[in-house]
């Protein structure tokens, strides 16, 4: 019997933490909570302070039971799950469901997994801390009354299965709204002028100095006018200016941060991001991954002291502590870093690729935070002309000092300005310096639309904006695309022509020049569900939608956690207002929402409609009638009812297209709930996606077919011709008999090919008998599962 029991929420945690206690301590895992509200029901006591009904869900009973006997036998229990409001309502599940007694209990708290960390949780324990418990309660209540509310509105009103979630929805609205800017959005042209000199370089040779005008022309008059003066005009340098710059490092990673930068530096999604630190932190390789501290400890500051001086030179150090800004923020807390600094990578024999450079990732950030600011000399050469005022300038930088970027620099979203001149070079030229003009261009330029959202940009403005917490950004991100309401496309940018005017050897030429624009890449897009499902939800629950809201909600969750409010009476205050509202919204009649209606079709006199259907959006021709009942097509990849026009929805009403007949059968193509189809012979034939059913050719389709049948003869080992619907087919599991809609494994120890057509038969009607005996036992057992 081992003395003291060690319970942690995850077995990889378990297992690096067995190997710093000694043989009196014995390490096991709850795998995550031990306990929850119901799934299936609402589980809030309203009418008794909103007190939740928790259970032990079926497949956490084993793991319980193995708990409770292991607690039995020891003589003390160390409560050591993470230091977070999850963390803790974990500790005081366990304490609860094990019914563990206060003399024999001790919680620990870590942010890091190793040997002096672990020791010193031991030598320090505490109580459960009840007040983040509370906190952590008060947001599950909160979403669970949100979610069970609003889904039942959301199934009358927009469509059934949709789910809705208070953190959930507000991330839907951000990138909803940013879908309205950018349909609204309407560019504006203008010309950017650059020109080009040559000067004497080193060396007797002629080099370029390239520059660009200070201002825009609005229009192509204004700037031709400018070649114009510039043809007869003399150039001169007129002043250059030096000036020295200082950049310094970025803070320590926070949770948020980190995710950020995975994903820009590593292409990495927030899920990834927050699994790979997850297995670093529970290895004992990183901090606490679940921060939003930029904290670091006077041992860790040590360490890259220690690092920096030995390794890279003692020039470079530069020891400093940053403060957090985000609010609400636990300083107690650390930035995620290295355990060691001392271990510069790790093995991918200790962990993924994925894992190794994030590691990498963080080390360098980490190391970075300690060294010595970036010295730079940024420069400005201002040329003017003697017959305007108007006036070129060039600008380089040059790094004197590299300071932490020799080890790493911040990179940026694809909507911040990053600065195009940083480590350019200027060639040496004197003030008063007359310059000879080898060509000047204006490029026609468009105002950009504003960015859609990366995962990266859209975690960066959720903390911008208070929504939500560290442990909150990836699974808001993850479930809001698992719910279809956004999608992560890439998406092919559109040719756009723009004008160029340029002036070479005293000549001025007009040309129109192509380009591609708008090129999307991992870009998080709203579907017409979440669309609609935001514009409802905007309509009649602003509070819910509202960003404000959402923030002081969470400041509120922080106030319940220092123990500075009672969680009840946030819930009821909320109840009051919502509860009414959701009851109101389900009695009133105010139809389905999303419906658009398009126009009347001019040839059979049918109002046309674009709407959420039951699989998704869809056109509906005409209206349900005791004499006719409407035709409804589904939308083509691309097209979405927030913007399809009556012409581009009538288009789609000529589908199924006919084609030439084949081996004298019918053939037709359409696009149905799962893309593009051709049907022949009675059977339907799946086209690839990309196929577009009103301009694909009869011998495209009949590629298809040739390929599908010789495929199916490939799998085919046996066919009846007295019993057509039965056959027995070769898959992924071995062969199976498939008859009328429905398959049936064949035995293993049956040769399929030595099956006759009884054979068969008899074998369907012993899996049958024997798939009914399952069923019926399993109804048998059931009401002893949910006694407990």
């Amino acid at each position: 019997m081992k003395k003291n029991l060690v319970i942690v929420e995850s077995p990889a945690k378990a297992k690096t933490i067995e190997k710093f206690l000694g043989k009196d301590f014995k390490v096991l895992s709850s795998y995550g909570h031990v306990r929850d509200l119901k799934k299936t029901k609402f589980s809030i006591d309203v009418d008794n302070h909103f007190a939740p009904t928790y259970i032990v869900p079926t497949d956490k009973k084993k793991v319980v039971n193995e708990l409770k006997l292991a607690a039995e036998e020891a003589n003390m229990v160390w409560l050591a799950s993470d230091e977070d409001r999850e963390g803790e309502a974990i500790a005081w599940h366990l304490y609860e469901v094990l019914k563990l007694c206060p003399e024999r209990t001790k919680r620990i708290v870590f942010h890091e997994i190793t040997k002096p960390a672990i020791l010193k949780a031991i030598e320090t324990p505490r109580d459960i801390d009840i007040d983040l418990v509370n906190a952590q309660q008060a947001r599950r209540v909160l979403d669970r009354i949100v979610g069970f509310e609003l889904s039942p509105v959301l199934w009358k009103k927009v469509k059934h299965s949709l789910s809705a979630g208070r953190v959930q929805s507000v991330a839907v609205r951000l990138i909803a709204e940013r879908e309205k800017e950018i349909q609204a959005f309407n560019s504006e042209a203008s010309y950017r002028v650059s020109a080009i000199f040559t000067v004497p370089g080193s060396k007797g040779k002629t080099v370029e100095l390239k520059t660009e005008l200070t201002r825009r022309f609005k229009s192509k008059e204004e700037a031709r006018r400018f070649l114009e003066s510039c043809q007869s005009a003399s150039f001169t340098i007129e002043d250059i200016a030096t000036r020295p710059l200082t950049k310094s490092a970025a803070a320590p990673f926070t949770t948020s941060t980190l995710q950020q930068e995975a994903a820009r530096k590593l292409n990495y999604t927030v899920s990834q991001t927050m699994m790979a630190a997850q297995r670093l932190y529970e290895s004992g390789k990183i901090t606490y991954m679940r921060t939003d501290s930029v904290n670091l400890s006077d041992l860790a500051i040590q360490g890259c002291k220690e690092v920096i001086t030995k390794q890279i030179g003692e020039e470079y150090l530069k020891s400093r502590q940053y403060t957090t800004k985000t609010k609400g923020a636990q300083e107690a807390h650390e930035a995620i870093r290295p355990t060691s600094m001392d271990v510069r990578t790790i093995e991918t024999s200790q962990g993924s690729h994925v894992e190794a450079k994030l590691y990498d990732l963080i080390w360098k950030r980490t190391i970075a935070s300690q060294m010595a600011d970036a010295k730079l000399e940024k420069t400005t050469i201002t040329i003017g002309l003697d017959n305007t005022n108007e006036k070129f300038a060039a600008t380089g930088e040059v790094i004197k000092f590299d300071g932490f970027l020799h080890v790493y620099k911040e990179s940026h979203d694809d909507d911040d300005d990053e600065p195009e001149n940083e480590g350019k070079l200027l060639p040496p030229v004197e003030k008063g310096q007359m310059l000879e003009q080898r060509e000047v261009s204006a490029v026609e330029r468009f105002t950009q639309r504003p960015p859609r959202y990366t995962e990266a940009s859209l975690v960066r403005k959720m903390e911008e904006l208070g929504i939500g917490r560290p442990s909150t950004y990836a699974p808001t991100i993850s479930t809001i695309q698992q719910r279809k309401y956004i999608e992560k496309n890439d998406r092919e940018g559109t040719e756009r022509s723009y004008n160029v005017l340029l002036l070479k050897d005293g000549k001025i030429a007009d040309t129109i020049k192509k380009e591609i624009v708008g090129t999307e890449k991992s870009k998080l897009f709203p579907t017409d569900i979440g669309l609609v499902t935001n514009r409802f939800l905007t309509e009649y629950f602003p509070n819910i939608l509202d960003f404000n809201f959402t923030a002081s909600v969470e400041k509120e969750f922080d106030e319940i956690a220092e123990g500075a409010r009672e969680w009840p009476g946030l819930i009821e205050e909320f109840y009051k207002g919502f509860h009414p509202l959701v009851e109101e919204i389900m009695a009133g009649d105010s139809g389905k929402a999303g419906e658009r209606t398009l126009g009347t079709d001019p040839v059979s006199g049918k109002e046309l409609f674009a709407k959420i259907g039951r699989y998704g959006p869809i056109i509906q021709l005409g209206v349900t009638s005791v004499e006719e009942k409407p035709r409804f097509i589904s939308l083509r990849k691309g097209q979405s009812i927030e913007t399809i026009t009556m012409e581009e929805a009538l288009e789609l009403f000529k589908l199924p297209r006919r084609l030439s007949d084949y081996e004298g059968k019918e053939l037709t193509v359409n696009i149905g709930r799962y893309g593009p189809y051709a049907f022949y012979d009675g059977k339907f034939v799946a086209l690839p996606k990309t196929c577009d059913p009103m301009v694909v050719t009869d011998s495209e389709v009949i590629e298809v077919i040739k390929a599908k049948r010789k495929s199916d003869a490939e799998r085919t080992i046996k066919t009846f011709d007295e019993e057509p619907d039965l056959r027995i087919l070769t898959g992924r599991f071995g062969a199976y008999i498939t008859y009328k809609g429905a398959n049936y494994k064949i035995p293993k120890t049956t040769v399929p090919q030595d099956l006759t057509l009884e054979g068969c038969m008899e074998l369907i009607e012993q899996l049958k008998k024997k798939a009914a005996g399952k069923t019926t036992s399993k109804k048998t057992r059931s009401p002893k599962k949910t006694d407990s």
